[in-house]
């Protein structure tokens, strides 16, 4: 309040009288750093204090209500909704003599925008969940700095020292790289910052690892396995089709179609797309739906109690468990899909059709899932080059 005081007293009279120019006069450090935590320059403080310094020179100590609405009318054309509210805030509490301190309940509801925003755009539970986490996590490790005020080196220093202290590899730094930038991307479209500090930051390389993919022989081994009908259909379904396990337990009965020997799949993003599978994989659905006594929609239940619809835990769990007890290696829903998408490239299907079976916007994104083995790069060359 002092330092406002200071430059009321120096600056207000020049001003008025056109003495100076305000575009070339510069604020205490201290009066500065108040408008910029909230997206405001100095030249917009010359033109308040111009506005309300009748007011001033009448040894008012604080800006009645309707005069703070006359600054924030004649300031809306400069403005945006978001500093508009900030600079009411802002001329409230310096005038009343109050401090201006981060709040962290309005990072909180920014975020909550966002994540609504995300779901808007499809985005999964799951996947707002991760965004959730690692946002909440951001914004309490950086409490007291306000938004607008990050930096690129801020963000640098966070990956950084997050790295280090949660022994993290490459592929995890760039996940919350690219999640950072989402955020404050959204920021910078929704004009709560002018521009966002993650632009500079660029993708965190991470050495490519050849993933592994099960083998024929395992498939068989883990067919041989199921006790249950039910695990069988669910193996086979996803092995034939590369559907996501996701979108493996939103499937519901009239989603199949037995004698197309199809189903329609609700993708990312809402996004519905057809997925084709094997004839083993008809036998198998054929009769485990027959077998079946209650009249759930879903297409995978549980195999007891109420037989409610499968959650991806359970799959991913049941599937853990049965890789497990045959001793086979990481038996999880993804190698399914990876495995789908590498056997097709190996025996010649184009990849931008492996690319729609996946259901996949970008193709490089199938690319990195087809991962050609060794074995068939030997026999193209002694074919093609002897």
């Amino acid at each position: 309040m002092n330092a406002l005081n200071q430059l009321r007293d120096t600056l207000l009279p020049r001003l008025m009288s056109g003495e100076i120019d305000v575009s070339k006069v510069e604020l205490p450090t201290q009066a500065n750093s108040h408008l910029l935590a909230h997206g405001l320059s100095f030249p917009w403080l010359a033109i308040l204090m111009r506005i309300g310094y009748k007011h001033w020179m009448k040894g008012s100590t604080m800006v009645g209500h309707s005069t703070i609405e006359s600054i924030l009318k004649a300031m809306q054309h400069a403005l945006n909704a978001y500093q508009l509210k900030q600079l009411k805030g802002v001329l409230s509490a310096q005038l009343a003599g109050e401090s201006i301190s981060a709040d962290s309940s309005e990072s909180e509801t920014l975020l909550r925008s966002f994540l609504t925003a995300k779901e808007l755009e499809g985005c999964s539970g799951r996947t707002l969940k991760y965004y959730e986490a690692t946002l909440t996590h951001y914004l309490k490790e950086t409490t007291g700095i306000p938004l607008p005020q990050v930096d690129t080196e801020q963000l640098r220093a966070y990956l950084t020292n997050y790295q280090i202290t949660h022994s993290v590899g490459k592929v995890t730094i760039d996940n919350i790289r690219r999640i950072l930038a989402s955020f404050f991307s959204w920021l910078e479209d929704e004009d709560y910052i002018v521009k966002s500090p993650a632009r500079k930051i660029r993708r965190v390389k991470a050495p490519i690892r050849v993933k592994e993919v099960i083998s024929d022989e395992d498939m068989e081994r883990l067919r041989d396995g199921c006790a249950a009908l039910r695990d069988l259909a669910m193996i086979d379904l996803l092995a034939s089709t590369g559907m996501r396990v996701g979108e493996l337990v939103r499937l519901n009965r009239d989603s199949i179609d037995l004698e197309g020997r199809e189903c329609v799949v609700q993708g990312k993003g809402n996004k519905e797309r057809l997925a084709y599978f094997d004839a083993r994989a008809k036998l198998h659905l054929s009769e485990y739906l027959a077998a079946r006594e209650d009249d759930d929609q879903a297409l995978f239940v549980g195999l007891y109690g109420k037989h409610g619809r499968l959650t991806v835990g359970a799959v991913e769990d049941r599937l853990r468990s049965l890789g497990r007890k045959l001793r086979l290696p990481r038996i999880h829903p993804h190698k399914f899909r990876r495995t789908m998408a590498t056997n097709a490239i190996n025996r010649g299907m184009p990849v931008e059709q492996v690319q729609k079976l996946l259901g996949h916007v970008k193709i490089d994104t199938t690319m990195e899932y087809a991962l050609v083995n060794q074995s068939s790069v030997k026999a193209s060359h002694r074919r093609y080059l002897g």
